[in-house]
């Protein structure tokens, strides 16, 4: 084994100009609708063309309806950023899935789906969970829209290079404690801010026996505890995944690539500039309870008192936190009411996912004075879930099946939370507004959101039957 982190082999390997900042070049920029038209107008003004289009990926997302497609885009601001990807791609010979496309899903779930989410690569995206194809031994972040300029018309990026973390979760998860629990409870740990100009690898047996789609959650939200980008060591779990994927290499070409992606591993003697541990056996079930993925105790825990925290800044944002939440200190997890659950989000709208919750309502009912909806997290898995009966399932249970798209992850589109209301969501972000003006939003899991929709309130999912 070669000395060196993971992250740094493929930094030291896409260095086009070591300078600081460096310059990276990118082997696959993706792009949506909402983060691009400002970036493609740069271009034109400029008179430049996208240099290596086939290197590019749009799909749309954001803005997106998740019912009624047949109506067309209603809504004027998201029909005109549509529109307006659709018109810049055909211009610059880019590939696209827009509506029609049966392959059109959330970015960061098309990517890893189509195959071209591979080991060893430089992926950037004007999104913030970006990050998520770090699960596959790749180096992926966020960039902004002057960032998405410039990788448009070089293929390049300028980034200062950040230091490394190891989060080392060691030993097994416990029955009923899932990936987003883990991320969650690492969260927890280090804090929003923990991460701060590092590049978490997430290492030890707990992440080895992970699903790719649970690495994808995981990797997901490093970037709620500060982290420029995650990553996770590939091996043969991200080989058995790319096989015979749509973009993925073939034949000698998958030969080839497999004995490079062999070979990004941190070394036995790589040192990284903070290591952090946990113990996989001491994780529960996680709820968020105020305004940031930190913000969690286990499910059954109770909502903190913030007198109970030693510095004055984290009481007083416990404090606004319980205020804007609507929230007493002591008040058990499980008696907190719900009026929305959300399953989706390029989190946690995946077919295990899905999987997961329709296992928990099958049989069962929504309660009464409760919405829910599914948004798969693409059209593909729209497709396997309802080939495989889940659709019926969770519409049985009361749910709505909706078609993919980010929906009410951000509220930019129809798909908003009312003010006041609280909701079980399985996305990544519970700050306020988040969801909605005002909405209230508490971070879980699919099998906690699932047990949720159909008890009206919190439960400890390792309790349900």
């Amino acid at each position: 084994m070669s000395s060196g982190t993971l992250f740094d082999k493929i930094w030291n390997r896409h260095t086009v100009d070591d300078a600081d900042p460096a310059l990276l070049f990118v082997d696959l920029h993706l792009v949506h609708e909402v983060t691009s038209a400002q970036a493609f107008s740069g271009l034109e003004l400029a008179g430049r063309s996208v240099r290596r289009p086939e290197l590019t990926l749009a799909t749309v997302d954001h803005a997106v309806p998740t019912t009624g497609r047949g109506l067309g885009i209603r809504d004027p601001l998201a029909k005109k950023q549509v529109d307006a990807l659709k018109d810049n791609c055909a211009r610059h010979g880019i590939q696209m899935f827009g509506l029609d496309d049966p392959r059109q899903g959330i970015v960061h779930v098309v990517g890893p789906e189509q195959g071209m989410t591979q080991p060893g690569m430089v992926i950037v995206c004007g999104d913030s969970h970006t990050s998520t194809h770090g699960a596959f031994g790749a180096l992926a972040f966020g960039i902004g829209t002057s960032e998405v300029e410039h990788v448009l018309a070089t293929q390049t990026i300028r980034q200062g290079k950040p230091k490394s973390m190891a989060v080392e979760v060691d030993g097994d998860l416990p029955n009923g404690v899932t990936a987003k629990d883990l991320i969650l409870g690492i969260i927890a740990s280090i804090g929003v801010a923990g991460g701060q100009g590092h590049v978490i690898e997430y290492r030890g047996e707990a992440i080895q026996n992970l699903s790719m789609e649970e690495r994808m959650t995981i990797c997901n939200m490093s970037i709620e505890g500060g982290a420029r980008a995650g990553m996770i060591a590939p091996d043969e779990t991200t080989f058995a995944y790319l096989k015979g994927r749509p973009a993925a290499p073939q034949g000698s070409d998958w030969d080839e690539a497999l004995e490079y992606w062999r070979t990004l591993r941190s070394g036995e003697d790589s040192e990284f500039d903070a290591v952090r541990k946990l113990s996989a056996t001491d994780l529960e079930p996680y709820v968020t309870w105020g305004v940031n993925p930190a913000q969690a105790v286990s499910v059954t825990g109770r909502v903190p008192d913030p007198s109970s925290y030693e510095d004055a800044p984290r009481s007083e944002a416990a404090s606004r936190a319980l205020e804007y939440m609507d929230l007493a200190p002591g008040t058990a997890i499980t008696d907190i009411p719900i009026d929305h659950v959300f399953l989706g989000s390029c989190t946690n709208a995946r077919i295990e996912d899905l999987r997961a919750a329709a296992r928990v309502i099958a049989g069962k009912k929504v309660n009464e004075r409760v919405s829910a909806v599914v948004v798969p997290g693409s059209m593909q898995v729209k497709l396997h879930a309802e080939e495989e009966g889940l659709d019926r399932v969770f519409m049985d249970a009361g749910f709505e099946w909706r078609d993919a798209g980010c929906s009410s992850c951000l509220a930019m589109n129809p798909d908003v939370i009312p003010p006041g209301a609280r909701c079980a969501s399985t996305s990544n972000r519970n700050y306020e507004g988040r969801q909605g003006r005002n909405a209230r939003t508490h971070l879980v899991s699919p099998a906690m959101a699932a047990a949720a929709a159909v008890a009206g309130h919190f439960v400890d999912v390792r309790e349900w039957s």
